[in-house]
């Protein structure tokens, strides 16, 4: 289960470069409904699967994929669109903070259903309810690069040179690095959160209520990390997230395991969860534009998932091998203090595209 999982944070960062190249060709409309329908027929299938292959391809093919298609580049892009650039810290924390409102909606939700009819009825439930979000791909249809009717062209940057400016810009690479580490976290506390519940001999049920409380707290961090992006250095803040997730982690360990230290870590760690994504998403839209927003973000968010890969399957690993989750916590203090460091030398400023000088 967790390979899968694992592989699915890996393939929902895959996806994302390449459903960002068609959103900036045809629109984000059309590629939110197709991630929809996967993500619904992908979780639908899950009760199905009996054998790790299956899984893999239920939950890290499908549902991951369509969750990439419809996920943050895409989302990021249109919203770097449809907004003034003064206003896009807030927009994108806002945005953020939807997906988080599910996440604390929906797993208590998931888990009452669970109890209540069995985990395959959950599932169903969920792939059905997924559907909702069919709307939203309305409402963003036509938000695209692609030239007006009758325009005069205009010899624009190419993808392929929009992403070489990028790969080569070293402030781009330390951003994609420190994102990294984001997902390590992310992924751990995502996928493990219950099984180290379980491991602290408390209930079933807290740990349900602690992926809801980083839900919630997520918002409140997003919406917030919106507002302060416009105010004060985003890369100052991305080191001030890391470094406040390896403190709160250290205080973790040090704490008794109760049912009332693990609703408080999940209100921090919900602080800190997704709200590096309003900094990121501003400084790679500072650095090159809205052009090619969904794919160089895309690039980014596959740094993400590939810590995220590792976040997930090292948790599982590390388990079998010692009874509990310690090296994974040690690894993740040490991997934000990193994170926090590897941001300071990020210049904020935009990279002058090539083909204006040419």
């Amino acid at each position: 289960i967790s390979l899968a999982f694992a592989f699915g944070q890996l393939w929902w960062g895959l996806t994302q470069p390449f459903a960002g190249m068609v959103a900036d060709r045809i629109g984000a409309g059309r590629v939110l409904v197709a991630g929809v329908l996967l993500v619904a027929l992908g979780t639908a299938l899950i009760p199905y699967m009996t054998t790790t292959a299956g899984l893999i391809l239920a939950i890290g093919v499908l549902s991951a994929g369509g969750a990439g298609m419809a996920g943050p580049s895409v989302l990021m892009a249109a919203t770097t669109r449809l907004v003034p650039a003064e206003k896009r810290g807030l927009a994108s924390g806002i945005v953020n903070a939807g997906g988080s409102f599910g996440q604390f909606v929906f797993a208590p939700i998931a888990q009452g259903i669970t109890a209540a009819a069995g985990w395959v009825t959950s599932l169903q439930t969920l792939a059905a309810l997924t559907l909702l979000a069919l709307p939203a791909a309305w409402v963003l249809r036509g938000h695209s690069n692609a030239p007006a009717p009758g325009a005069t062209p205009v010899k624009k940057e190419t993808t392929r040179e929009a992403v070489s400016r990028a790969l080569a810009d070293p402030s781009y690479r330390l951003l994609a690095a420190g994102f990294f580490v984001c997902g390590f976290h992310v992924a751990f506390l995502a996928t493990h959160l219950p099984g180290v519940v379980a491991s602290c001999g408390l209930p079933p049920e807290v740990g349900a209520w602690s992926l809801a409380v980083i839900g919630l707290f997520n918002i409140v961090g997003s919406v917030a990390m919106g507002w302060a992006v416009s105010r004060w250095r985003m890369k100052s803040l991305l080191s001030l997230v890391y470094a406040t997730r390896a403190v709160a982690v250290l205080l973790f360990l040090l704490a008794p395991r109760t049912t009332a230290v693990m609703l408080v870590f999940a209100a921090v760690m919900g602080l800190t969860f997704l709200s590096t994504v309003p900094p990121t998403a501003g400084l790679v839209a500072k650095f090159f534009g809205p052009a090619h927003m969904a794919t160089l973000f895309g690039i980014v968010m596959v740094s993400h998932q590939i810590g995220g890969f590792l976040g997930a399957w090292l948790g599982g690993k590390a388990f079998e091998a010692s009874g509990n989750y310690d090296w994974m916590w040690y690894a993740d203090v040490v991997l934000a203090v990193g994170a926090a460091l590897l941001h300071l030398p990020i210049r904020e400023k935009a990279v002058a595209p090539r083909v204006a000088a040419a």
